[in-house]
């Protein structure tokens, strides 16, 4: 009798333990709003108390992550939207004028017909930047990496970025520490970054020059391009990468730009297993400095 009686307390016991885990699993899979010093079996439950734990932080981080990307995907979609709409309206606003009379006064008609034509150029600048991002984010952006000079690679894009510097009184130098080193990359995407690079250091400079160096750095080359411009505030620093993220938004508007092209930056220096860094102080500039591999 005194045996049964043990059984039936055991197996109560343990039926009152399955019907506590069950509980818990439920209320994990509905995502119910529990703590986990709420998750608490029997001593002798103690590895299934312990896994049921890490289950229910991988859900709660899961969760987090979930309304992060959701939130990131509403903030993304509005900020398209805005930047697309600032154009749009400009050019409608143009060729309603020209509509309404302004195309037969020859005073303003070429004007009006060249700021649409900015415009448009704008907006095409934007959506290449909408369609690389989208790319690049989705692990579609295809590299052709080859071994190639970099010191001939920067003159290059130098020679072309030099006028647009000259028209706001800049100088664009270069230092190399060996002319003949070869680094290991994807050109096309090395020049989007360079070219990148340089035009928000020319937008956001004044006066003195802009300075493109090359350094020894052991297995890479290191690459800077520094600038002695108007340079980001601590606190903006480590947002500067975001996605449409603009250190100053009235400044940004006069100078232009889509906001896109630093997190494009980021993402092409990453895809070659490499990181980029920025070192600023405001009123005295910005360095932002990269590394490639290159040829032993």
């Amino acid at each position: 009798m005194a045996s049964t009686i043990l059984l039936y307390l055991i197996g109560l016991n343990r039926r009152k333990g399955i019907e506590k885990i069950d509980s818990l699993i439920l209320a994990i899979k509905n995502g119910k709003q529990i703590s986990v010093e709420e998750i608490k079996l029997d001593s002798n439950l103690e590895i299934i108390e312990t896994n049921l734990k890490e289950m229910f932080k991988k859900n709660q981080e899961d969760i987090a992550n979930m309304k992060r990307l959701a939130q990131a995907r509403t903030d993304f979609l509005g900020n398209v939207s805005h930047e697309l709409r600032t154009p749009i309206f400009s050019i409608q606003g143009f060729l309603e004028t020209l509509l309404n009379g302004a195309i037969d006064d020859e005073k303003v008609n070429r004007r009006f017909i060249e700021k649409a034509m900015n415009h448009t150029k704008n907006l095409d600048v934007l959506l290449n930047d909408l369609i690389d991002i989208s790319m690049i984010e989705s692990g579609q952006m295809r590299m052709l990496p080859t071994y190639f000079n970099i010191s001939e690679f920067i003159n290059g894009i130098v020679e072309e970025l030099e006028s647009i510097a000259e028209d706001k009184g800049l100088k664009l130098e270069t230092k190399f520490y060996d002319k003949e080193v070869l680094v290991f990359g994807d050109k096309d995407k090395i020049k989007q970054v360079f070219v990148n690079l340089i035009s928000n250091a020319i937008r956001y400079s004044d006066d003195g020059p802009i300075i493109i160096e090359t350094k020894d750095n052991n297995s890479k080359v290191e690459i800077s391009v520094k600038d002695f411009g108007c340079g980001i505030s601590e606190m903006a620093l480590p947002r500067v990468f975001e996605r449409f993220y603009r250190v100053d938004k009235a400044r940004s508007k006069s100078v232009g730009g889509t906001g896109l092209g630093l997190a494009i930056v980021k993402h092409i220096i990453e895809a070659h297993g490499s990181k980029i860094d920025v070192k600023s102080k405001v009123g005295k500039g910005s360095t932002f400095t990269f590394y490639l591999r290159k040829k032993q």
